[in-house]
């Protein structure tokens, strides 16, 4: 039986050869099932009579010829989404699985369960899965889930990944997670097995643990079925049947498998590493990628029994108990991909590379030295899915209407896997993120998610931005902007303006692996070392010049036109957009539930016969629509559905790279455009709200005056082939007034300011404008029905539960979001959103805050409380704000300073 340090031994004595420079990851792949048996110092692998599918029977029962949802794939995502489905009281819920339940990579997975992470969404994501696999099954079924809670250690090696722990501990706490920071003598204590000689500490959260996948899929499944679902095994998928309606919209008619057909009207992929295929069945884009992924179970340790979990993110390390033994695996850069992903491939594993695996092995020895001399039991090293973005994909798909998504888990499905089965059964849920642009591009789903794999327990950062697959999508003035020392992030493809950089241009490079795969690391990256200097959770080193309003850009542009426009933007939008053509109303989209899908503002258009680069030819009503650019595809696709559901006769139309957008903000834009646009700027002749097709240096733009940041300016939106001219002619007039370059980090900063509210992280689909603070942008008091009015009225009439509150900080100390809000030394929620206000000096956080006694949220309620926000385990004083602290009564965006 050789031990871990035979395998270091083995894997230095025989290198695999890297690959020549150009050709890149696509050479480390597998073939599509598991390897020949290679010299590897193990005596067996759990691969052992198992392998290769041969589906030999038929199904395990006969298949219906009708069904109201079809779930295919009986893994952890399968299982849990069945059983919540036949919770809700579903009839009709079938799923189909191509060979035995768990037989993709639910048998196979760790089965760890750890409750905290760097996401509030994913920590409530969390709790809902332990109380399911703890407790609701248990009690449901009679039977036992293989839940054990042995607590969970988080390893900090360095100063930084012990703040980021604080952070997590704070965010807990509005979690009901209990968890504590140790010193690495307390930490000794508790794990006396441990090295701790290289800690700063850990986070220790005492009611973490481990599951059984294999049994909890198999109660899962029992629990769905005496609801009266049916899971039936052996019954392979082998094609989606669609069909179009009148109104040219595909949707799902039914399931083809070998063994006959099933009529269905909706059909959920839980197909794994299989998604993509499933997906290609339907002529769905998946963007997902499968790699292989290991860890290694050792012989027995004396003195291992009942100790936690531990995490290891700076060794990229994970040690689960196992009985009497360990499970070592954890997060390499260089994975290996599954490029021919087989369809047959059942209950089998790949051989084991130990020169991949090897940093695994040095981690774990280092962290617990009792292993260099453990034996090894078995190898088990089998596929698992990755997504670009590190988040599972869920939701129904864009291109066809009845297809969801719950796939993509990132090796967390199990974790993540029961409250997101929840979700899938109770829409709506976030699987619209994607242009098409991306989920076209092979080379950019591959590099974004080996990036999101390679970087699976690097520090969240708050301004981190992803190396890999940038570039992808660029405005017009991207270049421009970059030789002015434009510092990029990136959103869903999106190049924007983050900062800018006095010291010259800072391009974003060729992805290059991390220097995996024989390609060679960037050496002098400006960017990256501009990006490594904001790794920090204090105040970063260029935060001094994020803070001037100036000249913005950013925002994307969709036109909303037809004979049923009207009453589709009546219903889509929860202000009154039915305004006389040249005004412009800030409004918010809503779903059935009330929750904001998104904020935006909605301009009337004069209707015309004769298209221009600024509006479409049209007849009956038109709308201009500006959304945010990192959220614009969930909007496109928010506003598809329900024009599709509704059945409106008129036309979306997608404009965002035929325009560009300059924002001009400030004390002096209004003397700054009059030198550069053919009108009168004054508040009598272009008014707040209001936007006019004027010409700019010769130029036709459409300008709108508004702000999102709370100063006196306008927008100007403007051709693609104009955006360059006109930029140049703003700044030519602007040079004397002190007109400077601004990106989206000054953006955050000054509508914080003003208590602007951001989506996605002020405003999400669960949250409604009532408990947001935007009841202004609501037409209640019409008659008008609206998509989510009935949801809003009875909120409204219960009293709300929660409400979003302006928190500030007489000490200067940097908030990114993710605080603990204590009110009267209870919790009382977390910050959503924090910056630092330059105007004020001060640090500005906005969270919602509800009453422990679960009462209603009342002003009262907020003006009576003694606040405190918890940063990294330390409180600091905090004064709640009903209005903005800056400029309440709006005065500066009337020129009034």
């Amino acid at each position: 039986m050789a031990s871990l340090s035979r395998a270091l031994r083995v894997a230095a004595a025989h290198p695999r050869q890297s690959p020549t420079r150009g050709v890149g990851p696509f050479n480390l792949s597998n073939a599509a099932g598991p390897t020949a048996e290679k010299s590897v110092p193990h005596q067996r692998t759990l691969k052992e009579g198992q392998g290769t599918s041969v589906v030999a029977q038929g199904p395990s029962r006969p298949l219906p010829s009708t069904a109201n949802v079809v779930v295919i794939g009986g893994g952890s995502l399968g299982c849990q989404t069945l059983y919540h489905l036949a919770k809700l009281g579903m009839s009709g819920a079938v799923l189909l699985e191509r060979e035995r339940l768990t037989s993709g990579t639910t048998w196979h997975t760790a089965g760890l369960l750890w409750q905290l992470r760097p996401s509030d969404v994913e920590v409530e994501l969390l709790a809902h899965t332990r109380r399911v696999v703890s407790r609701d099954l248990e009690e449901e079924t009679g039977l036992h889930t293989g839940w054990i809670q042995n607590g969970g250690l988080f390893i900090a090696s360095n100063r930084q990944r012990l703040d980021e722990y604080k952070r997590l501990m704070s965010l807990g706490k509005a979690y009901g997670v209990e968890s504590h920071v140790l010193s690495p003598a307390e930490t000794k204590t508790l794990y006396p097995l441990m090295n701790v000689d290289d800690l700063y500490g850990t986070l220790y959260v005492p009611h973490d643990g481990t599951m059984d996948p294999a049994g909890t899929c198999t109660t899962l499944a029992r629990a769905a079925s005496a609801r009266g679902a049916q899971v039936i095994e052996n019954c392979p998928v082998t094609g989606i049947r669609v069909w179009t309606d009148d109104f040219g919209v595909r949707r799902v008619a039914g399931v083809e498998t070998q063994h006959g057909s099933i009529q269905t009207p909706c059909v959920v992929n839980c197909a794994g590493v299989w998604a993509s295929a499933v997906g290609r069945m339907a002529g769905v884009k998946v963007p997902l990628v499968a790699m292989h992924h290991a860890y290694v179970v050792t012989e027995r340790i004396e003195g291992i029994q009942n100790m936690p979990n531990v995490r290891d993110h700076d060794a990229s390390v994970y040690l689960r108990l196992q009985g009497d033994a360990l499970s070592v695996g954890g997060y390499e850069a260089n994975p290996i991909f599954w490029e021919e992903v087989s369809d047959k491939f059942a209950f089998g594993l790949f051989d084991l590379d130990w020169e991949v695996f090897t940093p695994h092995i040095e981690g774990a020895i280092n962290r617990v030295p009792v292993l260099e001399k453990t034996g090894i039991k078995s190898t088990v090293c089998g596929p698992e899915s990755f997504t670009p973005d590190h988040k599972p994909l869920m939701g129904e798909a864009p291109e066809l209407r009845g297809f969801f998504l719950g796939c993509g888990f990132n090796s967390a499905g199990e974790g993540l896997g029961h409250r997101c089965g929840h979700r899938l059964t109770c829409p709506p849920v976030c699987g619209r993120r994607f242009h098409h642009s991306l989920t076209d591009h092979p080379r950019w789903i591959r590099e974004r998610s080996h990036e999101s794999y390679a970087k699976n327990y690097s520090v969240a950062f708050p301004h981190d931005e992803p190396l890999a697959g940038r570039n992808m999508r660029k405005d017009p003035l991207h270049e421009e902007l970059l030789e002015q020392g434009c510092v990029f992030q990136e959103r869903h493809g999106w190049e924007r303006p983050g900062w800018f950089h006095p010291r010259g241009p800072a391009p974003v490079l060729e992805y290059d692996y991390y220097g995996a795969y024989g390609s060679r690391a960037h050496e002098d990256y400006a960017y990256g070392r501009l990006l490594a200097d904001e790794y920090t959770f204090a105040f970063p080193p260029h935060h001094d010049t994020v803070r001037m309003p100036g000249l913005q850009r950013g925002r994307r542009c969709f036109y909303l036109v037809g004979l049923d426009a009207r009453k589709a933007a009546d219903w889509l939008f929860s202000a009154d957009v039915s305004r006389p053509p040249g005004s412009t109303v800030y409004t918010c989209m809503l779903n059935h539930r009330g929750g904001t899908e998104s904020d935006l503002t909605v301009s009337r258009l004069a209707p015309s016969h004769q298209a221009s680069p600024l509006a479409p030819a049209f007849e009956g009503d038109g709308y201009y629509l500006a959304v945010g650019g990192a959220v614009a595809q969930h909007n496109w696709s928010h506003i598809t559905t329900v024009l599709q559901d509704q059945k409106f006769q008129c036309q979306l139309i997608d404009s965002s790279e035929d325009l560009g957008m300059i924002s001009i903000q400030g004390p002096a834009s209004r003397a700054i455009l009059q030198e550069v646009l053919d009108a009168d700027l004054s508040n009598e002749a272009f008014p707040f709200s209001t936007h006019k097709l004027l010409r700019a240096a010769g130029h036709l733009v459409r300008a709108m005056r508004l702000s999102f940041v709370g100063e006196l300016g306008w927008e100007l939106h403007i051709p693609k082939a104009s955006c360059v001219p006109v930029y140049r002619a703003v700044m030519a007039a602007g040079a004397k007034h002190g007109l400077v370059n601004a990106g989206y980090r000054a953006i955050d900063s000054l509508s914080i300011e003003k208590g602007y509210r951001h989506w996605h992280a002020d405003l999400r689909p669960d949250d409604s404008p009532l408990e947001a603070g935007l009841a202004f942008t609501c037409k209640l008091k019409s008659p008008v029905p609206f998509l989510g009015r009935e949801a809003l009225q009875q909120q409204r009439a219960a009293g709300l539960r929660r409400r979003l509150v302006c928190f500030t900080v007489e000490d200067k100390v940097p908030m990114f979001g993710l605080e603990a809000i204590w009110r009267n030394g209870q919790v009382v929620g977390h910050v959503r959103r924090a910056d630092f206000g330059f105007a004020i000096d001060k640090t500005i956080a906005y969270g919602y805050i509800h009453d422990p006694s679960g009462g209603p949220v009342s002003l009262d309620f907020v003006r009576s409380g003694d606040y405190a926000l918890e940063r990294m385990g330390v409180t600091y004083g905090a004064r709640a704000h009903l209005k903005s602290p800056f400029d309440p009564n709006n005065k500066r965006m009337k020129g009034i300073y």
